[in-house]
């Protein structure tokens, strides 16, 4: 059985899916048997499906949240411009939050690309 943070588990329950919700409700098993050593982590059992991973469903996630405030900040704007009652605050807020987190995912961007190439600079 792989040890689950628990911390991570709070922090991160509700988009880590089936995979956090099985691994904190059931307690661990110990594994029984001449194929499975000590640290090895234990195959799935037959007809059991991996489901996607969780770092994935996270980006996904992070990438449609950041293309929801840019759409909002665009139309905050529009509207400002248009005349159409938005506050020149709201605007400038609406921009700066879809500034800000198109920036915190380009720096995620950033160090996921930096971390592929040192493990593609490695040598085995």
């Amino acid at each position: 059985m792989v040890p689950v943070n628990q911390a991570a588990v709070s922090l991160f329950g509700a988009s880590l899916g089936p995979v956090a919700a099985s691994a904190t409700a059931a307690p661990p098993m110990a594994v029984a048997g001449p194929s499975a050593s000590e640290g090895e982590i234990p195959a799935l059992p037959p007809g059991a499906a991996a489901g996607p991973a969780p770092f994935a469903d996270l980006l996904t996630e992070a990438v449609g949240e950041v293309q929801h405030l840019e759409t909002q900040a665009k139309s905050a704007i529009e509207g400002l411009i248009s005349g159409k009652g938005v506050d020149v605050h709201e605007a400038m807020i609406a921009a700066q939050k879809a500034g800000m987190g198109f920036e915190l995912m380009l720096s995620v961007r950033n160090k996921a690309l930096a971390a592929y190439q040192q493990v593609l600079g490695m040598q085995f």
